[in-house]
């Protein structure tokens, strides 16, 4: 909408012009002043287009409900991990497989806590199992992240996963950090890219951790078919949320990966700029009016 408004701008600004002028020389000679006074009596007002267009700039934005995202410093957190538990994370390229792996890794994020965390615990394939829903009790989130198996439904959907834990775990408004890992491979429902604003409207910060070696690993008994780690949507999440992507090749990296994000006290903020533009947008129409009125006038 934004760039069909600014063509009609021009079109009108010049249109008044060229009708201003046509009206004006009914009343008198202008190009006999023009002549004698060696000025433009009528002007085409570059500079108050350009003021036009900063004013509907500043409006538009504000319609939309511009909002910046930054991140910043926090002191609590609440945490939702979320581990992928399709068949592909039976890969044998972690000890004894990727499952396996993520769910000592996760145990291990939990103890590194080392008074009250607030967590909650789920897994996804095509669809999402919460296994915890937020607590402060270890034990219940130890008990889940055991629990933790390859779920029988077929499919990863990272994008859908993303959006239903953002809704049924966090229960504050700010603070909350999404912990995704997986080998990437999303291939049904909601991408990955479709979810992040809806994350970033919640203010969800996002670390991912790519779990996979670069030869990749088999899953199925008796096949060479090899599950790899797909990067690329992980790094986007991240950066895009304003969390970090971890790339981890073995167990002592995942759960190093763990560990930089409980020390992280990084969380995801924003500010609406929806009333600033208005009122500068406001502002600058006052003085266009001024202008119009006074240096910019097409007509003496």
């Amino acid at each position: 909408m934004f760039f069909i408004v600014l063509p009609i701008l021009v079109i009108i600004h010049f249109f008044s012009l060229k009708y201003t002028k046509r009206k004006a020389l009914r009343f008198a000679n202008y190009e006999v002043i023009e002549k004698l006074t060696g000025k433009k009596v009528t002007s085409k007002n570059f500079s108050l287009l350009l003021l036009r267009i900063i004013i509907i700039s500043f409006l538009v934005f504000s319609a939309a409900g511009t909002t910046y995202w930054y991140t910043g410093q926090g002191s609590t957190f609440d945490y939702a991990v979320l581990i992928d538990a399709s068949v592909s994370m039976l890969a044998e390229d972690y000890e004894p497989n990727r499952i396996e792996a993520a769910k000592d890794a996760a145990l291990s994020f939990l103890n590194s806590f080392p008074g009250v965390v607030n967590m909650a615990v789920a897994t996804f394939t095509g669809t999402t199992f919460i296994k915890q829903k937020m607590t402060e009790s270890k034990r219940d989130l130890r008990k889940a992240i055991n629990g933790i198996g390859i779920e029988e439904i077929g499919g990863t959907a990272i994008g859908d996963s993303m959006v239903t834990a953002s809704n049924l775990l966090f229960e504050k408004e700010e603070g909350n950090v999404l912990v995704i890992l997986t080998d990437g491979q999303s291939n049904v429902g909601l991408s990955p890219r479709g979810a992040i604003q809806y994350l970033n409207e919640k203010k969800i910060l996002v670390h991912t951790i790519g779990i996979g070696t670069p030869t990749g690993g088999r899953f199925i008994e008796g096949s060479d078919v090899l599950s790899r780690l797909n990067e690329e949507p992980l790094m986007e999440i991240a950066s895009q949320t304003g969390g970090q992507y971890f790339k981890v090749e073995n167990l002592e990296e995942l759960k190093d990966a763990f560990s930089d994000i409980s020390k992280s006290k990084v969380q995801r903020l924003s500010y609406n700029l929806t009333i600033s533009f208005m009122l500068i947008g406001l502002s600058l129409l006052l003085l266009e009016w001024s202008l119009m009125n006074t240096k910019y006038r097409s007509l003496p």
